[in-house]
């Protein structure tokens, strides 16, 4: 078993405990996401840290897009109680990158891969997000490429 996946398990214990119902029922949300993931396919099997942290930052931007919904839509309570599952999966992820660090490491990645042109988005993207490693979203990382590429 992943020692991410003991971790999630472990708080969740502690806050059913605790009596902390916000953190027991973020944590069961992530650790059934984390068990449909490890029987999706042929087979069933462990997740590594890394692919149980996909997981994590999947369902926590979907926290975040719910919420950004909610509140568009003028429920703000439902809004707040996203907000809130979104920041107990946040203290399970990597820290995010500044955007000073982000725009710092895509103009490295895109010199050493020689991209210029808007022609090279896709190869430029696969750079980027390589560069960045998990600790910036997909959209920032793009809308940064995209920038620095003259699009």
């Amino acid at each position: 078993m992943s020692t991410l996946k003991d971790r999630l398990t472990a708080d969740m214990r502690s806050a059913l405990k605790a009596r902390d119902e916000l953190t027991t029922s973020t944590l069961r949300m992530a650790l059934a996401a984390v068990g449909t993931a490890e029987v999706a396919g042929k087979a069933k099997r462990e997740l590594t840290d890394d692919e149980v942290l996909a997981v994590l930052t999947k369902e926590a931007k979907k926290r975040r897009e719910a919420a950004t919904a909610f509140a568009d839509a003028g429920r703000t309570e439902q809004a707040a109680k996203e907000s809130a599952e979104g920041e107990v999966l946040d203290r399970y992820l990597p820290r995010q990158l500044s955007d000073a660090d982000l725009t710092e490491l895509v103009s490295g990645a895109l010199a050493a891969g020689g991209f210029t042109a808007k022609a090279q988005m896709g190869p430029a993207m696969k750079a980027a997000q390589a560069a960045v490693a998990g600790q910036a979203e997909g959209g920032r990382v793009a809308a940064e490429v995209r920038r620095q590429l003259g699009l």
